[in-house]
């Protein structure tokens, strides 16, 4: 049974011992994914449990409070896709200043093999943990020669010769380059969740639109040509803008996304909106009906988008 752990210290979890894989694994792409499949395949060839530990909030935003970095993925997102994966067990374990004043040897003693019993701890390269950032795959390898289990880092995945980091995908998001996404994550950006209640001001103009809050730095903002999927038996063409809502002085990030030709209530239904193309950025309009004027164009935009790119697609 699949266990979501959130704290270093507390009793055994894998009595039996487990393989082991830590990351921040922020968007989940391709060499997270070789990563924790990696870890996955070691476990079960070992017959143990497969761990994975990551973190929440992320360090570089604990660290970073005022000026946080982009978020590709939230917790929920993260978590699920890791147990998809094949993970047994997922640690997010709370990035407080507790945890970021704790050594890399106190974390290993206390969390890998206290509660974790592991066998085989896996990270990616360059991974660094602990206060100071003060442990790497050689100390886990010194400790684990002395405590009783293996370390290694898995090889850098690259894409067409390019090396995959969330810090790229960041780049390409911010720029608008989906291509460039798509590739190095191994499939289109895409941000899912619940859909909330809005202030209702896209139905008092002719837009309806599903909400879906985003309490993080979001990669990317604008406005969009997307899919949203969860709504039908095909992914449904839309459009979305993805901000704080300057003409309407808004201030959390809000992902709003108006489904064509759609009628339906989808309060409190999971959907997930998948980026295709950038229309613009956002703009402050001098008011309502200016806004609506170029919500039309908008619309029209990415009508024509998204028809190219399901050709293209079923070419």
């Amino acid at each position: 049974m699949s266990r979501l752990f959130r704290d270093v210290d507390g009793g055994s979890l894998c009595p039996h011992g487990s393989v082991v894989c830590i990351g921040a694994f922020d968007g989940l792409h391709s060499g997270h994914r070789a990563l924790v499949r990696h870890a996955v395949a070691r476990a079960r060839a070992l017959g143990v449990e497969c761990v994975v530990v990551t973190f929440e909030p992320l360090p570089r935003e604990f660290f970073s409070k005022d000026h946080p970095p982009p978020r590709l993925t939230l917790a929920r997102a993260k978590v699920e896709g890791l147990l998809d994966l094949g993970a047994d067990h997922v640690g997010l374990l709370r990035f407080d200043a507790r945890l970021s004043a704790m050594s890399a040897e106190d974390f290993v003693r206390t969390l890998l093999v206290g509660r974790l019993a592991a066998r085989e701890v896996w990270i990616g390269p360059e991974f660094r943990f602990g206060h100071r950032r003060g442990g790497d795959v050689a100390l886990l390898q010194a400790m684990g020669s002395e405590l009783g289990f293996r370390a290694d880092a898995i090889a850098p995945v690259e894409v067409q010769g390019e090396r995959v980091s969330s810090t790229r995908i960041r780049e390409a998001l911010k720029s608008g380059d989906f291509t460039t996404t798509t590739r190095l994550l191994g499939r289109p950006y895409a941000i899912g969740g619940r859909v909330v209640r809005g202030k209702q001001l896209g139905r008092t103009l002719g837009f309806p639109t599903a909400n879906l809050r985003f309490p993080k730095t979001p990669a990317l903002s604008g406005i969009y040509a997307t899919w949203v999927h969860g709504v039908g038996d095909a992914p449904w063409p839309s459009v979305s803008s993805f901000g704080t809502r300057p003409t309407v002085d808004g201030v959390e990030p809000l992902l709003e996304a108006h489904l064509f030709d759609f009628a339906g209530d989808l309060y409190g239904r999971h959907i997930e909106v998948e980026f295709v193309a950038k229309l613009r950025d956002e703009l402050k309009f001098p008011d309502l009906p200016s806004l609506t004027e170029q919500m039309h164009r908008d619309a029209d935009q990415a009508r024509a988008l998204l028809s190219e790119h399901k050709e293209r697609a079923t070419a």
